[in-house]
């Protein structure tokens, strides 16, 4: 580890992997409770890097529960999907839970598949908390964008011009695809839509970011269909840029935290053509209604807010 990259902070290092995002956290243990300092230079370092990276970190559920916790209130697994059997705030991230959503062959565009979690809520998760448990031994990276650099790096009268707009998200099958009926019947059962502004004011640093969501932001309000699909194809081509990503090769024992309001990530693809299973866990923290530069919050237009898990029931 290059003394010049690594960054001290409160006895942890922090190793940024690229020049907009991403950095890799040494020197914690995160089975065990936190010191308050290193909570601290965690949430620093997030808010800085947008997502970090933690290795050797062998988290049974309780654990990667219990380290969420340090840093909100983790919400039901998924909102929509469920959760983990006896875990209520697990969501399972496997390879197969693409045969048991979508059928037939998706439109694939350039940001086919980049995403900001559960975007359909009113109040979507600040965080996510990944780990990786059985992870192939290639392929399966996972790439995650940072959406404030995509928004500073607009030219000046396109922002002035995004900053007002508002965009439909929503839960639906791909461009192309078809839902499966247990797809369906989830989203029908505890239906999910709202209304967000298209540059979100993060709550924390006061940065505007891209709130573009690729999967499930479905139109761009009060422009006619042409206008939304024409600045949405523009602007989802914009902020998956290679220079505003950094790309993350999983380890068993690997752990990813990022920031939700500032990033979009993409799944990998290249494991369905891999023989290897390919098993990860997240958790996801109760966030707040976002803001858009006029000050004008999102709105629900179905479903409630993501609560806490234990708040939550889940018929």
């Amino acid at each position: 580890m290059s003394a010049a990259r690594a960054i001290n902070t409160n006895g942890i290092k922090v190793v940024p992997l690229s020049a907009h995002i991403g950095a890799e956290i040494h020197g914690v243990d995160l089975t065990r409770p936190l010191a308050a300092e290193h909570v601290a230079a965690i949430r620093a370092a997030l808010l800085k890097w947008r997502v970090v990276f933690f290795r050797e970190q062998f988290l049974t559920h309780e654990q990667h529960v219990a380290f969420s916790a340090q840093f909100g209130k983790p919400t039901l697994g998924h909102p929509v999907f469920g959760h983990v059997e006896g875990h209520r705030e697990i969501y399972s991230i496997s390879k197969f839970r693409k045969a048991t959503r979508f059928e037939g062959q998706p439109l694939l565009r350039p940001w086919t598949g980049w995403h900001t979690d559960v975007t359909a809520a009113v109040n979507p998760p600040f965080a996510s908390i990944l780990r990786g448990v059985t992870i192939p031994p290639y392929g399966g990276d996972t790439q995650w964008t940072n959406l404030v650099v995509a928004y500073e790096k607009l030219s000046a009268p396109l922002r002035g011009f995004i900053d007002g707009l508002r965009g439909i998200h929503r839960f639906t099958a791909p461009v192309g695809a078809s839902a499966t009926d247990a797809f369906e019947q989830a989203v029908k059962e505890r239906s999910l839509v709202s209304e967000h502004p298209l540059v979100r004011v993060h709550p924390e640093t006061g940065e505007r970011a891209l709130y573009v969501s690729p999967s499930f932001l479905k139109s761009i309000v009060c422009l006619t269909p042409r206008e939304s699909q024409a600045l949405l194809d523009l602007l989802w081509e914009h902020v998956t840029r290679p220079e505003f990503t950094v790309r993350f090769k999983w380890e068993k024992g690997s752990v990813a935290f990022w920031d939700n309001r500032s990033t979009a990530h993409l799944a990998p693809s290249d494991i369905f053509d891999l023989e290897f299973d390919r098993q990860l866990y997240r958790t996801t923290l109760v966030g707040d209604i976002p803001l858009g530069p006029d000050g004008r919050a999102s709105v629900a237009i179905e479903g409630s807010p993501v609560d806490a898990a234990a708040a939550v029931e889940l018929n």
